[in-house]
């Protein structure tokens, strides 16, 4: 099966050459026990048999400052795409997505919450983020968000202001699956399903979350795609910020869909991404 994933970080060694600037004030523990730089990458990439990746900018390491993602896809041009961050508040707001875009990524990801900044943050629907949110929409820049389902009535106030903004929910945006179907305690995440630009991205935290309780992942996975649709569901390994090989979380994650019919698997490993990341459709591994 052809496989790209879409949610991988790289940190360097070179801390003086790439300055840590983590948001939230100190540098995650995963960055700090697991760094992976963007070779090493690669190497687990060939491993796995993963063809291609979205480099998402490791924001509790580096804030916005995405210097190393942009070597990363200089390096490995038929590898990766690369995932940028900003402040979305700030005055040069667009100006700082123009430069990132300029220098050859090909998304946005705004950082609400984490291990370095817990709960959710209140900025993300501020109207002086809107600039940003235009630019993203009338560029077809797909914006990952990192957040709580907390931040769902934010978002979705975003929504009906920006209907034609892509949108990637990190995890899912961290929902209680416990109660098993029809996942009431989900309610606000699947009320999204309803915009056609939101995408989920289904990692490592939310399989976790999918077997808490009286939920599995074969429950929720096929009803997370009757909702949305397998093609607004990609699959990201979250590596190395999850533990574990990279070829054994891709592993995991093919075990836990592994109910759905083999065009919606092909759809969640590559296809959904292809989509979002047009230039995802390099030569890959070889």
């Amino acid at each position: 099966m052809d496989v790209i994933d879409s949610h991988t970080h790289v940190i360097s060694a070179d801390a003086d050459r790439y300055p840590r600037a983590p948001l939230g004030g100190h540098q995650s523990d995963w960055s700090k026990a697991r760094p992976v730089n963007h070779d090493a990458l690669v190497a687990a990439m060939d491993q796995a048999g993963i063809a291609q990746a979205v480099v998402v900018q490791a924001s509790t390491v580096y804030g916005h400052d995405a210097t190393y993602v942009v070597e990363a896809v200089r390096a490995h041009p038929q590898r990766f795409v690369g995932v940028f961050s900003i402040d979305p508040l700030a005055d040069d707001a667009v100006e700082q997505m123009k430069r990132w875009i300029g220098e050859g990524l090909a998304g946005l990801r705004l950082f609400t919450t984490g291990s370095t900044m817990p709960g959710q943050a209140h900025w993300l629907a501020d109207e002086a983020s809107y600039p940003a949110w235009d630019y993203a929409e009338a560029n077809q820049i797909s914006v990952c968000l990192q957040m709580t389902i907390a931040g769902i009535p934010m978002l979705r106030a975003l929504l009906a202001r920006f209907p034609k903004v892509r949108v990637l929910l990190d995890h899912l945006a961290r929902p209680d699956l416990s109660d098993g179907p029809p996942y009431s305690r989900a309610e606000p995440l699947f009320g999204l399903a309803q915009f056609p630009g939101v995408h989920l991205k289904l990692t490592n935290r939310t399989i976790a979350a999918a077997g808490e309780g009286v939920s599995t992942a074969d429950m929720f996975i096929p009803y997370a795609v009757n909702a949305f649709g397998a093609e607004r569901i990609l699959w990201g390994s979250n590596f190395p910020a999850a533990e574990g090989a990279l070829s054994d979380l891709l592993s995991q994650a093919k075990a836990a869909v592994a109910s759905l019919p083999q065009s919606e698997q092909a759809t969640i490993f590559a296809d959904a991404a292809r989509s979002l990341y047009p230039t995802l459709t390099g030569a890959g591994r070889g």
